[in-house]
């Protein structure tokens, strides 16, 4: 008891006794609730037809046996939720009566006892594997990985379940054999339409039904419910003694249950399903065909507790834990199975209206089960004067309800691909069978998938490489010829997962830009991929790759792969094809370092071909290349390019120092003559410094600014914690600690000496002293370095911008 009530202090009588009566209220609902849907939903556990015909009292014993047991565990700590309500798995009936044909089919009409036996093992078999499953989905704490399931697909089985329910509610009214409308024939059709015995009969119950909805519509009291189906029977008792009916004619006429078909006997007793039960009767191969079925209903029945518990945690304001959860429902199922009954769980409406009249406690969940047990006391023999409408106009309440959440409260909330899934599972499910539909489902859905992301956009964008230009700082000239030239480059930026669905438009925008009249018209000398935001790349995506890098190859163009890694999943399963190991394929970590290397192809083959093969500036990042541009840059439109731009933009450089390094990164930004730079000159210091040393670290005071004759500095920025390091290089002709110097605040990066370098330093004192000499040089000067710093933060900016 102290369990029960789940605190640690002494319980105080009164407060117990207070507790109970408080409770009464939610236990005579819950035990209401439970005889509506024990009487309705246990009655069709079994076909009404064949051996199993005559089946129902047996059904609904099982179903309270696992309703008790699912409400002690629950209520003994079990689940969270103190006032849980368990209860049959009501919506896996249809895989049941699959799993009783199946084995009645196999095993042949002249062994009655074995099919029986055989069924109920099947059931209890459901229940042990859905209570190991739970209770290993919650062990190993993977009960979030059902909620990625999609939804659509269980919208549809359970709108396939309210079409078997509304189906199963028309052959209990009428008393017909549950399989005479699987599926629905024309014959079965005109005889509920134009059999005015059958019409009397189902017409009344699913008015009903319909007129219980319309109420709920306008009254959503909780009480509604059970009150409406209390009256039903109250009704039809009074038209009965008022008319002096009798009972046994209605029986026979079909408007009252006739337990004289039922179990029969000793039998009709709650445990009388045991008897049924003999190891020694039941068929192991029949039983070993099922398990296709048992691993669909399996399916089915572990999608709804990781959906149920949180809606449920939602509308009662309560924290739980959802692998705590599933092992209360492996714990409850595996009982369930071991005590020969059928799957349970947590019932989500139940449960709601438990809590909205008073039974959020232990104490009241244990009072449900208790008072649930003595309805399996009584046993079955009272079906026999419920009216035959009220089980009829229950079960198609819940027919046309699920029915209604997945047709109609699902219109505008799913897409239209989604929506024509929930539709053919229903059929499929009604024409055909329900596993097919749960796989015919899975199908579809697929193949939606599949269509939904190929219309989806995987190149996320496509530009010339002027739209890149790499973070190396360079000389004005330099950056002139690089800009003009990179439209040679292609930038393709990719994104999602690159698979035989959407590669399509990424191989033929790549071949586009190698088509003859687009080549002739934009020459192309490097196409950039980068896979940074490609999160993966299937077998077929890697090899239409190689197709384009044999087209690319021919056209004598390079594929430069970025964002990717060797040992990345990108970059295994291009590997796997070979296509990184092609001579003229490259590969990098960074879309920066791709374009700094091409940059850097382009200057090498002008200096090439102008200088015999000295290149009279160090390079940054890598530098190895087996290229073979043309020595001397003529032939093809490409090399012409490059041989007229760079005419017109690095030619013509002086060989004297400093001057020709102050020409190198100011003479872009003014028309300024030679004496100017002569006159500034002298003011500047030259320092050689080696591979390795640190120039200045983050936040020291500034010295002066420096301007680079020769070799590499690598500045390296660190804007917050959390953001990566970004790294800029920085070549002869171009500034460092510029900024900083001339407004006398704290260097913002740390600059380290990458190959061994000439600087000259225009030192704080001597600006102080330019100043003061030659006021108006000095004024040019600034002007120019802030004309130099601004260019240089826009192609920062503009870099850290395409990443």
């Amino acid at each position: 008891m102290h369990r029960i009530v789940g605190g640690t202090h002494k319980i105080d009588p009164k407060e117990l006794v207070c507790t109970v009566l408080k409770s009464l209220p939610a236990v005579l609902l819950g035990t209401l609730l439970n005889i509506l849907d024990g009487v309705s939903y246990g009655m069709i556990i079994f076909p009404a037809f064949g051996v199993f015909a005559g089946l129902g009292g047996m059904g609904v014993s099982m179903f309270f046996v696992s309703t008790v047991v699912a409400q002690l565990v629950y209520c003994l700590g079990g689940s969270s939720f103190a006032g849980a309500n368990g209860s049959m798995m009501i919506e896996v009936v249809p895989f049941f009566h699959i799993l009783a044909s199946t084995i009645a089919r196999d095993i042949g009409d002249s062994y009655p006892k074995e099919i029986i036996a055989t069924t109920i093992a099947a059931f209890v078999l459901s229940s042990i594997l859905t209570g190991l499953t739970f209770f290993l989905l919650g062990y190993l704490r993977l009960g979030v990985l059902i909620g990625f399931f999609p939804r659509h697909i269980l919208v549809g089985c359970i709108g396939g379940v309210g079409v078997f329910l509304i189906l199963t509610g028309l052959t209990v009214s009428t008393r017909l054999p549950s399989d005479a409308l699987d599926p629905p024939t024309l014959e079965t059709l005109r005889y509920f339409i134009l059999n005015t015995h059958a019409l009397a009969q189902w017409v009344p119950p699913f008015v009903l039904a319909v007129l219980l909805r319309l109420i709920t519509m306008r009254w959503k009291h909780q009480l509604v419910f059970p009150i409406y189906f209390m009256i039903i029977p109250a009704v039809f008792y009074v038209i009965v003694a008022a008319a002096r009916l009798d009972l046994g004619a209605l029986r026979r006429d079909g408007w009252l249950f006739d337990m004289a078909e039922g179990t029969g006997g000793g039998e009709d007793r709650w445990y009388g399903f045991y008897s049924y039960l003999d190891p020694g009767l039941i068929q192991f191969t029949p039983l070993w065909t099922t398990l296709p079925i048992q691993f669909a209903l399996l399916f089915f029945n572990i999608l709804h507790p990781p959906l149920n518990v949180p809606a449920l945690s939602v509308s009662l304001d309560v924290d739980i834990d959802t692998n705590k959860e599933l092992l209360g429902h492996g714990y409850s199922n595996l009982l369930a199975g071991l005590l020969g009954t059928v799957p349970n769980y947590l019932v989500y409406v139940n449960t709601l209206l438990f809590y909205r009249v008073g039974g959020g406690t232990r104490i009241a969940g244990f009072l449900l089960a208790v008072a649930t047990f003595i309805l399996l006391i009584i046993g079955t023999g009272p079906i026999a004067y419920i009216p035959v409408m009220v089980v009829s106009a229950l079960i198609l309440v819940l027919g046309i309800d699920l029915v209604k959440e997945a047709l109609w409260d699902t219109r505008h909330r799913v897409s239209r691909m989604e929506y024509i899934t929930i539709v053919s599972i229903m059929v499929t499910m009604t024409a055909w069978d329900f596993v097919i539909g749960v796989l015919f489902g899975i199908v579809v859905s697929c193949f939606f998938f599949v269509v939904q992301n190929s219309q989806r956009r995987s190149i996320r964008a496509c530009y010339t490489g002027e739209s890149a230009i790499s973070t190396v700082r360079r000389p004005a000239a330099h950056r002139a010829y690089i800009r003009e030239v990179s439209k040679q480059t292609r930038v393709l930026r990719l994104q999602g997962f690159l698979f035989f669905g959407t590669i399509a438009h990424v191989e033929e925008t790549l071949r586009n830009i190698v088509e003859d009249a687009t080549f002739k018209r934009n020459p192309v000398r490097f196409v950039v991929v980068d896979l940074s935001l490609v999160v993966g790349v299937d077998m077929s995506a890697a090899e239409a790759f190689v197709r384009v890098q044999r087209l690319l190859a021919a056209k004598g163009v390079v594929l430069v792969f970025c964002g990717v890694t060797a040992d990345s999943l990108c970059g295994k399963a291009l590997s796997s094809v070979g296509i990184l190991q092609e001579p003229s394929v490259e590969v990098f970590e960074t879309l920066n370092d791709a374009m700094e290397w091409t940059e850097n192809a382009y200057l090498q083959a002008w200096f090439r071909a102008q200088k015999s093969w000295a290149t009279p500036i160090t390079l940054p990042g890598r530098r190895d290349t087996s290229l073979s541009f043309d020595d001397t840059l003529t032939g093809s439109p490409r090399q012409m390019q490059l041989r007229d731009v760079g005419e017109r933009t690095i030619a013509g450089e002086n060989s004297s120092e400093p001057y020709n390094t102050l020409v190198n990164a100011f003479s872009s930004y003014h028309d300024v003559d030679q004496n100017t730079f002569k006159q500034i000159a002298p003011y500047f210091e030259r320092f050689t410094f080696p591979d390795g040393f640190v120039l200045w670290e983050k936040n020291d005071t500034p010295d002066g600014l420096y301007i680079i004759e020769s070799g590499i500095l690598r500045a390296s920025y660190k804007f917050a914690e959390h953001s990566p390091v970004i790294e800029e290089s920085m070549v002869s002709g171009t500034l460092a600690g510029e900024l900083s110097a001339l407004s006398a605040m704290p260097r913002n990066a740390r600059v380290v000496v990458e190959q061994q370098v000439v600087l000259w330093k225009l030192s704080l004192e001597n600006m102080r002293r330019l100043e003061a000499e030659h006021p108006h040089l000095a004024q040019i000067f600034v002007q120019l370095v802030l004309k130099a710093a601004k260019v240089d933060t826009d192609i920062l900016l503009a870099a850290l911008a395409t990443r």
